[in-house]
């Protein structure tokens, strides 16, 4: 018999520990083109074979651009900050055998683990509706986690580049701290928010801050690109914890650990959910017909079945015609039941997994895009300001990225059981 010593040695098979995973807010369970490579709507980060962070060692400072290259070019992780034409800083960083690295960004290069391109909110973008200019960064951020347990993950504003260094130049936000250690902020920034509470049905929102490229938390500057830094926010770190959102100023993610994710309802829940409605044979109330949600993977064609729902009272109906009103929106009708008027709108099964709070059944509706969940998880994200374009905030469907509208962001649905 093997001593549990050397089952562990010789188990090569042996599940990788995982750190966590990033899911792109705005996707449904995957692109919408289909995930492909490094290019997904989610990202699990698993302990690698072997260490690749990096922790700062020597600091140069430098008087010509070519010794500056000369050490970028030594092939060792690098940061410059260029402070003039004839002054840059460049930080040296050294192998870290203690933690692992995991680069996002836009940039397609090999440095980037996760490539991440901006979200296009309610139209789960098609060709047609390409980013003529993306406002995220090429190399937007590094997480870097602990190989040990409790596998702490933290996260910094910048990632390295095919050459392993990290620029800025004369214009970007940079400064040197009162312990003499040089600092900045990336162009558009990396904003994070950790909900009080982690991520439950209890959870409230935090306050959205500033990560800088050596992890410090800074309050938010007055417009996204500012040249001025906000103040230092001393007790906060740049730890992730379950919950927190990353928002790379074109796309926001969901940080969920491991721990998290294994008391979080899984895709064949959510399946056994959607089946065990259908099951109960809800009813069109006024054409009496059978209504069903569509299959996880028909999740962006409008079925026969498909339930739809007038979104200020909540009532479930099948698709029909009637109920327009001279004097509405085009999109509103007149609920049959209780004539209340507003939009009406197919209703979709938020699929993502990720996005639950909790393992409830799906009973409430986003406004104004109708993607359905837990109650729980619907109160949850309607309360969450998200950063939209260079200095607003507003709630948003996770599923679809649609901003949320009506007087609670989300309505709780009336279904009508069969008659019979």
């Amino acid at each position: 018999m093997f001593s549990p010593s050397q089952e562990e040695h010789c188990a090569p098979n042996k599940e990788p520990v995982k750190y966590g995973e990033l899911v792109v807010l705005g996707y449904n369970g995957s692109l919408p083109n289909g995930d492909r490579g490094r290019r997904k709507s989610r990202f699990a980060l698993y302990k690698r074979p072997k260490a690749n962070g990096v922790k700062p060692s020597t600091v140069h400072v430098i008087s010509t651009p070519q010794a500056s290259k000369a050490i970028s070019c030594k092939g060792q992780h690098s940061i410059s900050y260029t402070l003039s034409r004839n002054q840059t800083v460049v930080v040296e960083y050294t192998h870290d055998k203690d933690t692992d690295m995991f680069q996002v960004g836009r940039s397609t290069e090999s440095p980037i683990d996760f490539v991440v391109t901006d979200t296009i909110s309610g139209s789960q973008s098609n060709d047609e509706t390409q980013i003529t200019q993306s406002t995220i960064s090429r190399f937007a951020c590094r997480i870097v986690c602990d190989r040990s347990p409790p596998y702490t993950a933290r996260i910094f504003a910048a990632g390295f580049d095919s050459s392993k260094n990290i620029f800025l130049g004369e214009k970007a936000a940079k400064w040197k701290n009162p312990d003499g250690h040089m600092d900045g902020l990336t162009t558009n920034g990396v904003l994070v928010m950790h909900p009080k509470g982690g991520f439950t049905e209890e959870s409230k929102p935090g306050v959205w801050r500033e990560i800088s490229v050596c992890g410090d938390v800074y309050t938010l500057r007055e417009t996204r690109s500012a040249q001025q830094r906000g103040k230092l926010v001393e007790n906060e770190t740049n730890v992730l914890q379950d919950g927190s959102l990353i928002d790379l100023c074109g796309a926001t993610l969901l940080w969920r650990t491991a721990d998290g994710l294994f008391h979080t309802p899984t895709q064949k829940h959510i399946e056994a959910l959607r089946q065990e409605i259908n099951a109960a044979r809800p009813q069109c109330p006024v054409g009496l017909n059978t209504l069903a949600f569509p299959s996880i993977n028909r999740k962006d064609v409008v079925e026969e079945k498909q339930p739809w729902a007038y979104l200020s009272c909540g009532h479930v109906h099948g698709y029909h015609n009637w109920g327009h009103r001279s004097d509405t929106e085009a999109n509103e009708r007149e609920c049959p039941m209780c004539r209340t008027i507003g939009p009406y709108v197919p209703l979709w099964l938020g699929c993502e997994a990720g996005f639950y709070v909790d393992a409830g059944p799906p009973t409430h509706a986003f406004t104004p895009c109708g993607h359905v969940c837990s109650e729980k998880s619907a109160k949850y994200w309607s309360q969450i300001p998200l950063p939209h374009g260079t200095h607003a905030f507003h709630a948003a469907c996770p599923f679809c990225a649609t901003q949320l509208s009506g007087e609670h962001n989300c309505i709780k649905l009336i279904f009508q059981g069969p008659v019979d």
